[in-house]
């Protein structure tokens, strides 16, 4: 693996108008690493994703892109937002919307050889070939995610953010997205970074945990993250690693946090399979 960092955060805070959600992040995430970025409803894993946007600027500290500040509509990204207005009534076929891609703001773009290979390379590339000519509105969820990894992927980005690509989809097919995912790192050698609640998907082929709770922010290989003292250092109160016979692990509270902890580390039971 290449140890060229990508995203660099020194003393980050993050926030919007008057609040700081989390400050004093201090991370690296290299070349053709799998992150994912987990934590509670509302502790601001959200935050983190805009601000690599160049959507929201830093209240402390500084974040790079391959050495850059964030900004707006950068080449250099790929993403995948929560949420796409797409309906059964969308006739769009596949193709064009990973060719919309390569320059979301001119919909003339693409028209192109060069675009149309690129598209039909990036859909290769998530294994979708054969929907290139499907209707988005008639594809189902899990083919809905690979036709938008290959849009976040057409113009070649270092690096791709997925913002809860897995919230829909039944275990299955999460593990067949995870598994694209781990897939397109590797053969592409692009970063990626992955907003979920469930871990256990993400267990056996993440590089790197961005855990985002009570205002701070662990990061760190998997075990040195997902494990009981540094949970309960995050969230300044007793938590439990639970580990099952499948290894599969459940994040449980241990103690009501005192009143000013809002992020209760109880709502890590979303971490079940």
């Amino acid at each position: 693996m290449n140890t060229e960092p990508v995203v660099v955060a020194k003393d980050l805070a993050g926030g919007y108008a008057d609040r700081t959600v989390w400050s004093g992040a201090n991370f690296s995430i290299c070349r053709g690493e799998f992150a994912a970025v987990l934590g509670p409803n509302g502790a601001g894993k959200t935050t983190l994703f805009r601000m690599l946007l160049g959507l929201e600027t830093p209240r402390e500290g500084s974040l790079t892109i391959l050495g850059e500040a964030p900004k707006k509509g950068n080449p250099r990204i790929g993403y995948v937002p929560q949420r796409h207005p797409i309906d059964s009534e969308t006739n769009i076929e596949a193709l064009e919307l990973v060719r919309l891609g390569l320059d979301g703001h001119r919909w003339g773009v693409g028209s192109s050889r060069t675009g149309r290979e690129a598209a039909r390379r990036a859909l290769r590339d998530v294994g979708a070939e054969e929907l290139a000519h499907r209707p988005l509105g008639k594809l189902s969820g899990g083919e809905l995610q690979r036709i938008f990894l290959a849009e976040a992927l057409v113009g070649d980005p270092d690096l791709i953010l997925l913002d809860e690509p897995l919230a829909n989809l039944d275990i299955r097919r999460e593990a067949d997205l995870v598994n694209l995912v781990a897939r397109v790192v590797r053969t592409r050698n692009v970063t990626a970074l992955l907003i979920a609640h469930n871990i256990n998907s993400l267990l056996s082929s993440i590089d790197r945990v961005v855990y985002v709770a009570n205002g701070h922010v662990a990061t760190g290989a998997p075990k040195e993250v997902l494990n009981a003292k540094t949970l309960s250092s995050l969230y300044g109160t007793s938590v439990e690693v639970l580990t099952d016979s499948r290894g599969r692990i459940a994040v449980i509270g241990m103690d009501e946090p005192s009143p000013e902890h809002h992020h209760e580390p109880h709502h890590g039971a979303h971490h079940h399979a």
